[in-house]
């Protein structure tokens, strides 16, 4: 998948989002926000000018946030992305409610809308994480300018071979097949089991 497809991913398929932000005294603050729109680069959503969620966004011009989809944990996918912000105005709202029509029973007049305006994440890095598969996937994905940095562990020409990272890997997603091993990173839980057990410290954390 490619960025752009991570991104329709969270606004056709999971759309509500736990987004988080900081407030004046550095604690976050989480609040409920559907992401209505999207194009390659970029997601688009709405909020009251009134709120203080509205007031971080302009002091911070940052957030994060989680989406998840699935009737239980094991049957779930998440996304997750972290990135920039910026108020667009008032323009983008007929066409994220035309888009949403859900919004039309929540600010049902054209005096009432005057209170919204727009925010567009243009650029950040994200994580895709699906439990419903055996062993795991994950990803990471970048959108924007943003550059993409690398997480989780990997394995060093200090490698022996001896298999004790394997033995205690939950996902048993470590090939032995070549030394030295080789996590395959689509299945890492990053739990860092195999940092700890390697007897020769060959497991190194990104």
């Amino acid at each position: 998948m490619t960025a752009a497809d991570y991104l329709k991913y969270i606004v056709n398929e999971i759309h509500r989002t736990i987004v988080a932000t900081v407030d004046d005294e550095g604690l976050p603050v989480t609040c409920a926000i559907d992401m209505m729109d999207c194009d390659e680069n970029s997601l688009y959503f709405l909020t009251a000018k009134g709120k203080a969620f509205y007031d971080r966004l302009k002091k911070r011009e940052y957030l994060a946030f989680t989406a998840m989809k699935g009737e239980d944990t094991m049957s779930s996918v998440a996304v997750s992305v972290r990135g920039k912000v910026r108020e667009l105005g008032f323009e983008k709202i007929p066409e994220l409610f035309e888009k949403n029509l859900y919004m039309n029973e929540i600010y049902p007049s054209d005096e009432s809308r005057k209170a919204l305006t727009v925010f567009q994440i243009y650029e950040g890095s994200g994580e895709w994480f699906d439990l419903s598969k055996k062993p795991i996937e994950r990803a990471s994905f970048t959108f924007g300018k943003a550059e993409e940095t690398q997480q989780g562990y990997y394995i060093t020409d200090s490698c022996i071979g001896c298999g004790s990272c394997l033995d205690v890997c939950p996902q048993s997603c470590i090939d032995l097949s070549v030394t030295p091993a080789v996590i395959r990173q689509k299945n890492c839980l990053h739990c860092g089991n195999c940092l700890n057990a390697c007897p020769v410290g060959a497991v190194e954390r990104r």
